[in-house]
């Protein structure tokens, strides 16, 4: 409830604003994005970013009568950038106990589960026992690079890093690599919902560690408090409206958290 409120305030001083601004420039956002990985952030045909973040941060500008600018980026990951004030908030990234050490998250925009996914007659289980002497591929830079670096390769399991997505399934599909850990809706759109994706499945159940968290939030600059607590308002205002599951549906997450 207290949200809520605080979020009424922010709605009241917003169109005051507003108001007061009308023959004044949109007021903007820089949102730092990794266009590499569908169907979250990628480019279409045409060259237009589309994806569920780019969904969800341009309603989210709407409800902060802001305009969204997008900063495509090689790594998601660059708090350097953020600092240096290149852009205003990274948009689609886990709000892990590392991470919190270098920037502030908001409240988490969606779930997501991380899961192992291999051959179907592989045999393979997401622990280390089971994967040791295997190659495990994993996104450079993910925190599923950082998990499986930190539990997996002490035990003996290889874990290849990759730049792109498409690099990994490729090497998974030539048997290049045993495995991969991935995001469940990333690895689907990315193999398992496609022609090649027949002879593959998620292996075991799903992985949990607080070096892989359990959402998908904004990371904005630490000092930026009010910035994060617009974007949670404005994030709670879609969900009472109905927007958020508008959006959200289509994108097959495996669960939706209920609306406050």
């Amino acid at each position: 409830m207290a949200l809520i409120h605080i979020c009424v305030m922010f709605a009241l001083l917003l169109s005051a604003d507003a108001s007061a601004a009308d023959d004044q420039p949109q007021r903007e956002i820089r949102f730092a994005v990794a266009a590499q990985f569908p169907p979250f952030q990628s480019r279409d045909p045409q060259g237009q970013l589309i994806g569920l973040n780019i969904e969800l941060g341009n309603a989210l500008c709407v409800q902060m009568n802001a305009r969204c600018i997008w900063v495509d980026q090689v790594l998601a990951e660059d708090f350097t950038s953020l600092e240096a004030r290149k852009f205003d908030a990274i948009m689609g990234m886990a709000p892990t106990s590392q991470r919190r050490r270098w920037v502030s998250f908001t409240d988490n925009l969606y779930p997501f589960t991380t899961r192992l996914v291999a051959r179907s007659t592989s045999g393979l289980q997401p622990r280390a026992v089971s994967l040791r002497g295997k190659r495990v591929g994993v996104l450079l830079g993910s925190n599923r690079e950082a998990f499986a670096l930190s539990a997996w390769a002490p035990g003996g399991v290889i874990v290849k890093s990759f730049w792109l997505n498409s690099e990994l399934v490729r090497s998974l599909i030539a048997g290049e690599i045993d495995a991969t850990l991935q995001g469940t809706v990333e690895i689907r759109e990315a193999l398992l919902d496609t022609e090649d994706g027949h002879d593959f499945d998620f292996a075991g159940p799903a992985v949990s560690s607080a070096l892989l968290g359990d959402g998908v939030a904004i990371a904005v600059r630490k000092p930026d408090t009010a910035l994060r607590n617009e974007l949670n308002c404005a994030l709670e205002q879609l969900k009472q409206s109905g927007e958020y599951l508008r959006i959200i549906q289509p994108y097959r997450l495996d669960a939706v958290p209920a609306e406050q």
